[in-house]
């Protein structure tokens, strides 16, 4: 029987790096992600894989024996370890997955351009763990790490509340947030992706919180999905921005980038890279060529990328 399985992507609105050590965050899946499409073949007892882009071009292949998944061939040896591993964290879960010789053809799709990051990682994890009937977070955490808002973003139906509790077992809570002022809103791609395993090390080796850190990141983030203004939610970003700047000693994006903008600029996940929040008070295309005469042609607005 074929197997088909999409997993949503995500961003992290608040709680970036603090949701690691506890902070509750708000994140939002979004309407882009991967989908797991995987055909059983009888020619060969092997897994065979092929992950495409959004235009169907191959971009890695690998194919294992089965039952024993050892690597037969690959055209990335580093992507194909990392599918091995989870492919065995989900065997040692589920016994049965993918233990008999029946062979299977699985070809992973994205829809949208790989760079934007969005969870290309979470996405893969979440799918294989659905189609191995194992628990999703427990894969990441013993491969990939973080900490698991990506993974509960994947099948959610809207924004959610993430936090880890003392025991490092995920919470997740539907979050009211469907801001009405969501027009002023836009996804701005800064056209590099940020290593988020990278990012984690340097925030574990230098960064230094300020006391009862977790606590405000924690209300901002339902104060920013309560807001009900423009002028009220950007300001808990620029308090958002500021708490985090302080925590990490280095300067909120806007600063760097964007200091004669308008309106406000937040971070998104790890900072440097992939995916800002701009809450603006301009019209849609002059937010829009604001950001494009800067150098960054990407600028979704909010309700082109939400799932809502």
């Amino acid at each position: 029987m074929s197997i088909t399985i999409r997993a949503q992507g995500k961003l992290l609105i608040t709680g970036e790096y603090a949701v690691l050590d506890g902070a509750e965050a708000l994140a939002l899946p979004v309407r882009y992600g991967q989908t797991l499409r995987a055909q059983p073949i009888q020619s060969a007892a092997t897994l065979s894989w092929m992950s495409v882009d959004a235009h169907g071009n191959s971009w890695f292949e690998a194919t294992f024996a089965l039952p024993t998944l050892d690597l037969q061939h690959t055209s990335d040896p580093s992507t194909a370890q990392r599918l091995q591993d989870i492919l065995l964290a989900c065997r040692r879960q589920q016994a049965d997955f993918l233990s008999t010789s029946e062979g299977w053809a699985v070809r992973m799709e994205a829809d949208y351009p790989l760079p934007w990051g969005l969870g290309s990682s979470s996405t893969l994890v979440a799918a294989v763990a659905r189609w191995a009937k194992a628990d999703p977070y427990t894969i990441l955490f013993e491969t990939f790490g973080g900490s698991g808002y990506d993974i509960a973003c994947a099948f959610a139906a809207g924004p959610i509340f993430y936090r880890l509790d003392e025991h490092q077992t995920p919470c997740v809570e539907p979050a009211p947030f469907d801001p009405p002022f969501a027009d002023s809103l836009f996804f701005v791609f800064l056209e590099k992706k940020q290593d988020s395993r990278t990012e984690i090390r340097r925030f574990r080796q230098s960064a230094s919180m300020p006391e009862d850190w977790l606590k405000d990141v924690s209300d901002l983030a339902r104060q920013c999905a309560a807001a009900q203004t423009l002028q009220t939610f950007a300001q808990h970003l620029r308090q958002h921005e500021q708490l985090l700047a302080s925590a990490l000693r280095r300067p909120p994006v806007q600063e760097v980038l964007f200091d004669d903008f308008p309106g406000t600029v937040k971070s998104l996940g790890a900072w440097g890279g992939d995916f800002v929040l701009a809450a603006s008070p301009l019209e849609t295309e002059k937010t829009q060529q604001y950001f494009a005469q800067k150098g960054f042609k990407t600028c979704i607005p909010y309700r082109s990328m939400a799932l809502l």
